[in-house]
């Protein structure tokens, strides 16, 4: 199975984010994983969700929801 790869931009519009604020990330080496072909950018869409994941924050609430 083919992931879904989308371009920064499209990346950014899923994160909530700006593609700008993915391209500093990338120059300094931090966010999501992406493949590099050429100067071509692309994120995995799998990849996007497990790095949104990584920062999702507990709250009292939502711990109670849990059980």
């Amino acid at each position: 199975m083919k992931p879904n790869r989308v371009n920064t931009t499209d990346a950014a519009l899923i994160l909530g984010l700006s593609a700008g604020t993915l391209e500093v990330w990338r120059c300094h080496g931090r966010g999501p994983r992406y493949k590099k072909i050429g100067r071509r950018v692309f994120y995995d869409e799998i990849d996007l969700e497990e790095f949104a994941n990584a920062y999702t924050v507990e709250t009292v609430d939502s711990m109670e929801m849990k059980g």
